[in-house]
């Protein structure tokens, strides 16, 4: 019979694959209004690589990533007349042209959604009829409405990812804080109860690994309806 995939336990939302939201301080987002606000204090969150700050927006309190250079009791502005400083919140339209920016909203009014890893920044382009030109840290250009709006700054928290790990007890720390999936072990190194692809007692796998198109969740495993396959010829 063998044993169900890990893909197929997952699904079932035990306990075992919950995540622990209950330690986490909550959304980190920009908030829909404007106005003036003022930096509290700052927190470290184990699902947010950055750090967040907490923010009193007309007496209410609000979670935001923090950039470089802010600080306690430092006010911050939200709206389309605030300056170019550090935490302040602006539409696209009304930044300049090479300015840093982050947590950048995919959708005017969502809250953010790009650029939002320690250390990150993004930066306008050039402005269009069909939209803001914005360059990612992956140096991929992405066209936004011009009412989106970013946070100027850089993320803090940079230079996070240059110290080394060096074990795998500590990545697997970092992951199981943050609720995710690791270590990732190939089907063909298990054994043939636990996985399609297991078993050593040939090197072929038994099967083909091209899972067929009409194939249960469980079944799409190895490669799924690629377009072709085999090593590229120069």
């Amino acid at each position: 019979m063998g044993k169900r995939l890990i893909q197929q336990r997952r699904g079932r939302g035990t306990t075992k694959y919950i995540s622990t939201s209950f330690r986490y301080k909550g959304d980190a987002t920009i908030p829909n209004i404007e106005g003036e606000g003022i930096i509290r204090e700052f927190y470290r969150d184990a699902i947010h690589s950055a750090p967040l700050m907490e923010v009193m927006v007309n007496d209410s309190k609000i979670l935001m990533v923090a950039p470089e250079g802010v600080r306690t009791g430092q006010k911050i502005y939200i709206g389309g007349s605030a300056e170019i400083s550090p935490g302040n919140v602006l539409p696209l339209e009304s930044i300049p042209e090479g300015i840093p920016i982050y947590n950048i909203e995919k959708v005017p009014g969502d809250g953010g959604k790009f650029v939002r890893a320690s250390g990150t920044s993004a930066r306008i382009v050039m402005k269009t009829d069909k939209g803001v030109i914005v360059e990612l840290p992956s140096k991929k250009r992405r066209v936004f409405h011009p009412k989106c709006r970013a946070v100027i700054g850089i993320v803090a928290g940079g230079g996070r990812p240059e110290k080394p790990l060096v074990k795998a007890g500590k990545a697997y720390h970092i992951m199981r804080a943050k609720h995710k999936r690791y270590p990732i072990v190939k089907g063909v190194a298990m054994n043939a109860v636990d996985h399609p692809h297991g078993g050593s007692r040939s090197s072929h796998k038994g099967r083909p690994t091209i899972a067929p198109h009409n194939a249960p969740p469980g079944r799409k495993v190895g490669k799924i309806r690629p377009r072709r396959t085999g090593k590229r010829k120069k």
